[in-house]
């Protein structure tokens, strides 16, 4: 039985949910306007600028003129306005191609989409998969922000890539910059490049979904060592930058320690970090290697998974999956290594920030220096 205070709490909650959801829908709202704005005024450029041959000019007094008509209003830069006739000029000539020739969004695919986006929050239906302008356009344009449309088409020109990154965005809430440094360090082509053996061990829909979630390589950019460091150093790093950790590993990741302890048969067992997903259901044993990968690495996470599945799963949960990190790895002996392993493992090379140089970092100030400069 409830108390009146549990009651309370509880539609306390429920209200503020409420609100947060239309604050949310709001936003959205705003932006998919925002963004048929400025299709339609990148149109009416395009057209009056074929029809009358004007130069940037026209888009300089322009700039003024609707400054001075809507100050209040921000977007009217020449640059914004050569971004609008681009948006324009591009997806126009997209809507050309044959709609077959595109990957589809389909409302089981938006179902799909919908697990890997914060609860409640900027919800994929049908009408925000409609597209400019005749709403039948099957990239997600309308679900991206303005900027992220604009890094998409200036820096990815290959349409299946573009829509590549831009689910991504949608699931794992990428912002801007993030985008930029994964379009650079080229991502699209470097997916699928995680060796694994989740086709073999789990169904079809589970080894999609599990596949899908995991990336290789891991850029933990957060982090900077000189060239003498171990797992251990690379650990702490993580768990004190645990926020950007949590981006990077993906949507859904919970952490849920470091050097997690198990005890089997009277003996401890330490995991390095141990994660839980709560879109898929599913805890993941992490294990760090500061060297290119070995075989036998293999044998002491496939334990650790079983022990993981034994001991701490609970009912719903899915199986255990793990995620070996190596500085490199040999994409056939990884393979060779995962052939006969019934627990789904996957193995992927990690990346570092930069080392500092020696006499650099011996010139920074150290951490008491600057709370002395703060006090």
């Amino acid at each position: 039985m409830k108390t009146e205070e549990q009651i309370y709490l509880t539609l306390l909650r429920h209200i503020k949910q409420r609100v947060t959801q239309g604050q949310q829908r709001a936003i959205y709202s705003a932006n998919e306007e925002m963004l048929h704005m400025y299709w339609d005024i990148g149109n009416m450029l395009t057209k009056s600028q074929k029809a009358n041959g004007w130069g940037k000019k026209t888009l300089e007094r322009l700039s003024v003129d609707m400054k001075n008509e809507f100050p209040k209003i921000k977007g009217f830069s020449v640059r914004n306005m050569q971004c609008m006739i681009q948006f324009y000029e591009e997806y126009n000539k997209e809507l050309t191609l044959s709609k077959r020739s595109l990957p589809e969004i389909t409302q089981s695919s938006i179902a799909q989409l919908n697990k890997y986006t914060e609860k409640d929050e900027y919800p994929i239906t049908q009408s925000t998969i409609a597209q400019l302008p005749t709403y039948n356009f099957h990239l997600p344009v309308i679900h991206l922000s303005w900027t992220h449309n604009i890094v998409l088409i200036q820096k990815v020109k290959d349409i299946r890539a573009r829509y590549w990154y831009m689910i991504q965005c949608i699931k794992s809430n990428w912002k801007v910059d993030y985008l930029k440094e994964v379009i650079d360090l080229d991502y699209y082509n470097k997916h699928g490049a995680l060796a694994n053996n989740f086709e073999e061990v789990l169904p079809s829909g589970e080894a999609h979904e599990v596949s899908s979630m995991l990336k290789d390589p891991y850029i933990f950019d957060m982090l900077t060592f000189t060239e003498e460091y171990n797992e251990r150093d690379i650990e702490i790093g993580l768990v004190k930058h645990v926020e950007k950790f949590l981006i990077e590993m993906g949507a859904g990741f919970g952490f849920m320690g470091r050097q997690y302890h198990i005890e089997v048969s009277g003996d401890d067992y330490y995991i390095d970090l141990l994660m839980y997903n709560s879109f898929m259901h599913r805890y993941m044993v992490v294990e760090l290697k500061n060297t290119e990968f070995k075989p036998e690495y293999i044998g002491k996470l496939n334990f650790y998974c079983s022990a993981v599945d034994d001991l701490l799963c609970r009912k719903g949960d899915n199986r255990t999956i793990g995620l070996l990190l190596c500085k490199t790895k040999d994409k056939v002996k990884a393979e060779y290594a995962l052939r006969d392993v019934v627990k789904p493992i996957g193995i992927s090379d990690y990346e570092l920030g930069q080392a500092l140089p020696n006499d650099f970092r011996g010139s920074l100030p150290t951490i008491e220096e600057i709370e002395s400069e703060f006090e």
